[in-house]
């Protein structure tokens, strides 16, 4: 089998109402940008995969022809290896491996998950927050979390003063003392062009010890930069909140690095944007290995969502996370260029079960938003 074409559909999606992502203080999203890339094949299968976010901003397709044209997709180890330059030209080329992935699954006739030992079984969800807001929206928030069925929420805690976030933790365990929170500082990376002074190690462990206070907290996610490895140790010993992160981390041996340093409780690699599907597998298995939770990160578009879910499924994943956050963020403008949005029901979710990544795209709509 050989890769003989790889189209790339650039697509804006106007999202109904809009979206203030806490890691972009004083941004309003009003479109979901996604590149789509499809690789086709001589034996008549296609694999697709996206990029999102500031990726899903560029043009890279000569740079996927270059790498992958002419080759076989069912060699995805060594294609991985192949792409190792892109870590340096320009975009990661993790997003590439899922599409041969699907193109491997698909010829095989079954889910990723299950060429990968995994299983169907639905995965415990969490609810994940993507704004700060003040305490009354965000409590009828987590009401309407709880009766779907949900156990567990991530909260932003993010920008100079955490005080107001916290605050939200606080009414938020009062009204709901079994609940399992998480909370996410998003200090792990910059976004360009938006001035946030990032934690000391002091404020970090502030807000760490206010977390202790406030009890059944999960993980405070990115309290400091992602290569901050001996911070992040540091904190970790200083607290009993478990200490999460890596979700923009850049390969397995980043993942090792956090392990040998002892910088984190729970490891959260995207296979979109940190290791791809056969890297996150691995680091599960170095999870396992160290006693430490896997908890992937999953905040891209629809088909990045079921990216993660198949790795998800392959692994002891302690938790799924749920990205939702409407009106602005919701499984309807998460997954528009599915035929179908990923619909998490009792606050569990399962991954697609057709071969390959498992899911349909709407390709008249995917036609229709091509900006290309």
């Amino acid at each position: 089998m050989e890769i003989t074409e790889i189209n790339q559909y650039h697509l804006r999606y106007e999202m109904s109402d809009p979206f203030r992502p806490a890691w972009k203080p004083g941004f309003e999203q009003t479109e979901h940008e996604v590149l789509l890339f499809e690789l086709e094949t001589d034996a008549g299968i296609s694999g697709v995969t996206t990029a999102s976010g500031f990726a899903g901003r560029m043009d890279y397709l000569e740079l996927a022809e270059m790498f992958l044209v002419g080759e076989d997709p069912r060699e995805v180890e060594r294609l991985v290896e192949k792409m190792d330059p892109l870590n340096l030209w320009g975009p990661r080329p993790w997003h590439f491996e899922v599409a041969l992935w699907d193109i491997k699954g698909k010829e095989a006739g079954k889910p990723i998950y299950e060429l990968l030992g995994g299983s169907s079984d639905p995965i415990p969800a969490y609810a994940s927050t993507g704004e700060r807001q003040g305490v009354e929206d965000r409590l009828d928030y987590v009401r309407d979390r709880v009766n779907e069925g949900f156990e567990a929420v991530k909260l932003r805690c993010h920008g100079e003063d955490p005080t107001p976030d916290l605050e939200v933790a606080r009414e938020v365990r009062s009204e709901f003392p079994d609940l399992t929170l998480m909370m996410d500082a998003n200090m792990g990376w910059s976004v360009p062009m938006v001035d946030v002074e990032p934690w000391s190690f002091r404020e970090a462990l502030s807000v760490a010890r206010e977390l202790e206070d406030i009890g059944n907290v999960a993980w405070l996610e990115e309290p400091l930069d992602r290569r901050n490895y001996e911070g992040l140790s540091r904190l970790r010993e200083r607290t009993d909140v478990p200490i999460a992160g890596g979700e923009f981390n850049n390969g397995v041996h980043q993942f090792r690095e956090f392990i040998k340093q002892g910088s984190l409780d729970v490891l959260q690699p995207d296979a979109v944007l940190a290791t791809g599907i056969s890297g996150g597998k691995k680091v599960a298995a170095m999870a396992d290995t160290n006693g430490l939770e896997f908890a992937p990160h999953t905040w891209n578009d629809g088909l990045g969502f079921v990216a993660n879910l198949h790795m998800l499924a392959a692994t002891d994943a302690s938790w799924c996370e749920y990205p939702i956050d409407p009106p602005g963020w919701t499984p309807e403008a998460r997954d528009f260029l599915l035929a179908n949005p990923i619909v998490a029901e009792d606050g569990e979710v399962a991954p697609p079960d057709g071969p390959g990544l498992g899911v349909d795209l709407d390709w008249d709509r995917i036609e229709s938003l091509d900006i290309s």
